[in-house]
């Protein structure tokens, strides 16, 4: 592998899958690779199948590195980040690129102190500017209007790109990677921390703005008695629940909850709107989901014209029917993607 010019996309591979987004960033860290004139390289700690290897040379991958060390099992941020440091002092990339995860986050965060480099966060776009410059675009003012940073004097250049800002494009059934095992040979600090566990928590209470799919409730459910109709169906996708404004007004859920222009901006891969109208107050602070499914009993309720798949009936009667034939469709996936719970509804 080239060492000079050279792009890595950092990936995320944990219990035997690849974090959500892990495809998209290599497809956007390609086209960039591409207008640079650069190679790219996925990065991954560990080995990976060669099924998942494939998976990434299709959507852009030129090289896989697999970095090996003892301390890979440990799912330490620590140790990966000293880890990932020595690798990039061996191999020199212009550009490191890495999701903005719970894991992603702290070790890229970490890895750019250790190599004393700038780092842009929670970017939603890279780009390339002048002088071949790596440009990471970002939301500031809450999603209201977007910076553009550039780091001109150190080196590597680093960004995180949220998971649920990049599209997927078509990938390359006939394209292959090089794999490369790299032993990385360093005498590790001894870490401050230890994992003891890994506990999954609650799907329904992941924050609103880092949940994959969100399954949101308006008035049209009637009673605070039947908003137990929204938890249940993100109980059976494992999805996060969100509502409007006069819902929190009621008292149904707690204001963290809120979706709209008073409340938070989502841009899960799935929305589920359950008896939302679709009022403009609302729709500012999720009509940028990947997919939404609208539920709705008035056909001609604003909700629609944002909807990829619209369905008009009583949400009280739909929503229990919907829950059952997800429960029945994904039962061999307990936390299903977007796209499956999608295609679940959308072909009946």
């Amino acid at each position: 592998m080239s060492a000079s010019g050279a792009i890595w996309a950092l990936v995320e591979y944990r219990d035997e899958e690849l974090e959500d987004g892990s495809l998209e960033l290599i497809s956007h860290a390609s086209d960039l690779a591409r207008k640079m004139g650069a190679e790219l390289a996925a990065v991954v700690l560990g080995e990976i199948p060669e099924d998942t290897a494939t998976q990434l040379a299709r959507y852009g991958a030129g090289h896989i590195l697999c970095l090996q060390h003892p301390a890979v099992n440990d799912r330490l941020p620590e140790t990966d980040a000293q880890i990932l440091a020595a690798a990039v002092r061996q191999y020199s990339p212009d550009i490191i690129a890495c999701l903005e995860t719970t894991t992603g986050g702290d070790v890229s965060r970490r890895l750019a102190a250790r190599l004393g480099t700038g780092l842009v966060t929670s970017c939603d776009r890279l780009d390339v500017g002048e002088d071949n410059l790596l440009a990471a675009v970002k939301p500031v003012y809450g999603g209201k209007a977007a910076a553009t940073v550039i780091c001109p004097s150190t080196r590597p250049q680093m960004a995180t790109v949220n998971p649920d800002a990049i599209d997927l494009k078509t990938p390359d059934s006939s394209a292959t990677a090089e794999i490369t095992t790299v032993p990385v040979n360093i005498d590790l600090e001894d870490p401050k921390t230890r994992a003891v566990d890994f506990l999954k928590g609650d799907p329904r209470m992941v924050a609103l703005t880092e949940a994959e799919i969100v399954v949101a409730g308006g008035m049209g459910l009637g009673s605070k008695d039947n908003w137990k109709l929204v938890e249940e169906l993100a109980d059976a996708i494992g999805a996060s629940v969100a509502a409007t404004r006069r819902v929190v007004d009621e008292g149904w859920v707690t204001s963290e909850r809120q979706v709209g222009q008073t409340g938070k901006t989502v841009r899960p891969r799935l929305y589920i709107a359950c008896g939302i109208s679709g009022a403009i107050q609302h729709t500012v602070g999720m009509k940028d989901s990947q997919a939404v499914i609208a539920i709705n009993t008035d056909r001609t309720a604003p909700i629609f014209k944002v909807a990829d798949v619209s369905v008009v009936g009583d949400v009280v009667k739909v929503l229990p029917a919907v829950a059952a034939r997800l429960r029945d469709v994904l039962k061999d996936r307990p936390q299903p993607r977007a796209n499956e719970v999608f295609e679940a509804l959308r072909n009946p």
